[in-house]
């Protein structure tokens, strides 16, 4: 034995080192992958900078020509002005000259006066002899200094620090997973988390082999966040958090690993009734019990009752647990539960089809009779459905019945409180109790269910509706309806 557990102790550290020699392979590999895509988006950002400067010098280029051309207009036309300005000096001194020649002294005077006169309004005295524009073009200049400056102390960006989850204030409840997270220290670029999230039959550290792969939730705002809606079909759930900002996504935290207390069961079928169909969560009325097979397999079928299922084997713990049962027979027409409640709160639903004649959903304690119906026994209790004829609706236990006088719903929730001695039953639709009985439970319960003329759908791996623990919890403080078939058993 000490050896086995050596062996087994081996076996367990190899698989671990092979999981982690997969996720290094898995880490070397990503981080290729990603210095590649980093490297990339460093030649997108500076592609981006080369054309907005690019962009830019050429802007400035056209304004600075814009500028030049309006100078350079501005001077010729000034060079234009002087030049018709001189042009008509020149002629007027010209003639000046020309009349200190006159001898006359009348027509000397008459000279004077006409070229006085025309000086007045010659525009060459209305020029302004100074450039109206300067040929500088220092206002046109630029300086990058600081944005020299800038660019050298360009770094990459300080990648967020990876979350913390606060794991005490993490809840799992009501088919909901709500995770808490904080940062290590204050960082005002955040802006906004992402929550990755796998369901896991494994406790502690993801594993790499044989794990679903993750579900991401992006762009949340806030350090909470509530995954609702979920079936806990799996015992475990793995979940991590990382911070991002506008640019760059940071590490992400320690994954935390939340345990989902759901009750998970399949239905039996190595020892349900021969006129029962059983797959999986689904249970049909077979009217030809089986022998439409038994015909077709021959001589094989008939150690049937004897052959472990070949999903289920008899080696298996949840086949241990149960142990050996014969087949029901008779008028019995029931199928157990393949896994016992044995503690805590529980909660199943069960749907028939709308032309089922006679059904019943309830529980039992392990190994009933294979001729025992559901609650004609002090160790099972039910809820029986008849529909042939007329509609009854009863609670059954120890072969009493109780009328109930409210509508069959279409869908019935079992809540079972092994601890505290209560099996209630629920309109799964709205969460209203149809009837609670109350016992001290002596030995795990499995549930059993009963089947004539139609069949049954089980959901199970369901967390217990808030709805039935606010009724439960007011049930308990007012005292509850006893009901009385309760006894204890």
């Amino acid at each position: 034995e000490t050896l086995q557990r050596i062996v087994s102790t081996l076996v367990n550290k190899n698989d671990e080192i092979h999981n982690f020699i997969d996720m290094l392979n898995h880490t070397i590999s990503n981080v290729q992958i990603n210095s590649s895509n980093a490297i990339s988006e460093l030649d997108e950002e500076f592609d981006g900078l080369y054309s907005v400067l690019h962009e830019m010098k050429g802007s400035m280029a056209n304004t600075i020509q814009q500028e030049e051309a309006r100078k350079i207009q501005a001077l010729q036309d000034q060079l234009s002005q002087c030049s018709r300005a001189l042009e008509s000096s020149e002629e007027l001194l010209e003639l000046a000259v020309q009349s200190l020649d006159i001898k006359n002294p009348v027509e000397l005077l008459e000279a004077s006066r006409q070229i006085k006169d025309s000086v007045t309004v010659a525009s060459a005295f209305r020029l302004s002899l100074k450039p109206k524009v300067s040929d500088s073009m220092t206002h046109m200049m630029v300086d990058f200094a600081l944005e020299k400056r800038m660019l050298q102390a360009v770094k990459f960006l300080p990648v967020p620090k990876a979350p913390e989850i606060d794991v005490a204030a993490c809840l799992v409840a009501d088919n909901c997973i709500t995770i808490s997270w904080r940062m290590p220290e204050e960082d005002s670029r955040i802006d906004h988390f992402v929550l990755e999230y796998r369901k896991t039959n494994f406790d502690g550290l993801p594993r790499l082999k044989g794990e679903q792969r993750w579900e991401l939730v992006d762009y949340i705002k806030a350090t909470q966040y509530t995954l609702s809606g979920l079936k806990f079909d799996t015992k475990y759930m793995n979940l991590r958090v990382q911070a991002c900002n506008k640019a760059v996504a940071g590490e992400y935290s320690d994954p935390v690993t939340l345990e989902t207390k759901a009750f998970v069961f399949s239905l039996d079928s190595t020892s349900s009734h021969l006129n029962l169909k059983v797959e999986d969560t689904y249970v049909e009325w077979d009217p030809t019990g089986g022998k439409g097979q038994e015909k077709i397999k021959g001589k094989e079928n008939k150690n049937r009752s004897n052959t472990a299922s070949p999903k289920r084997s008899t080696n298996s713990p949840r086949a241990l647990a149960r142990g050996g049962r014969d087949r029901f027979a008779g008028e019995s027409y029931t199928v157990l539960g393949d896994t016992a409640v044995e503690s805590g709160q529980h909660y199943w639903e069960v749907r028939a089809q709308k032309d089922c004649k006679s059904y019943s959903v309830g529980v039992t304690y392990r190994n009933p009779g294979k001729f025992d119906q559901l609650g004609k026994t002090n160790s099972s209790w039910c809820i029986h459905i008849n529909n042939w004829l007329q509609t009854t609706f009863s609670a059954k236990h120890n072969n009493k019945a109780k009328t109930l006088d409210i509508a069959v719903p279409d869908r019935i929730g079992v809540y079972c409180d092994f601890d505290g001695g209560q099996l209630s039953f629920y309109n799964a639709s709205s969460k209203a109790l149809l009837h609670t009985f109350r016992t001290k439970f002596t030995q795990p319960l499995l549930p059993g269910f009963m089947i004539w003329c139609g069949g049954l759908t089980v959901s199970t791996g369901l967390q217990v509706p808030s709805a039935v623990k606010t009724l439960q919890k007011s049930e308990n403080g007012l005292g509850g309806s006893t009901s009385s078939l309760n006894n204890v058993a």
